[in-house]
């Protein structure tokens, strides 16, 4: 019986990775050596990118409360801590889109939070 060469899974395997390069400048998307070791690069950057995308965003949510809460004559950190006292469980992404969207709404959690502060 003739011995299966394994052509066929080598082609297979470097088509994808070579799918997977569409749209690399070069010889990046061209060869798969150059592709293989551009893929694994951009595979590593994609892993960190989703990690340091929350933590943007948070920063993000942050700097729009503390923008919102310095207009009602507060600082972020107590408005948080009036917050908290206050029973309110709001996270930060929707105390963010409240600040943007309803300014009067915002002014009366402001306003919760001072009293829960007193």
């Amino acid at each position: 019986m003739a011995r299966i060469k394994g052509a066929l899974m080598t082609r297979k395997r470097r088509n994808k990775t070579l799918k997977l390069a569409k749209g690399y400048y070069g010889s990046k998307s061209k060869l798969f050596k150059t592709a293989k070791q551009a893929v694994m690069k951009s595979g590593n950057y994609a892993y960190i990118g989703r990690k340091q995308k929350k933590r943007e965003f948070r920063q993000l949510w942050i700097a729009r409360i503390s923008a919102a809460c310095k207009l009602n004559g507060m600082n972020y950190s107590t408005f948080m801590n009036g917050m908290k006292k206050a029973g309110v469980t709001l996270n930060r992404k929707m105390l963010s889109e409240i600040a943007i969207a309803d300014p009067a709404a915002f002014t009366a959690l402001t306003e919760q939070a001072k009293e829960a502060l007193k």
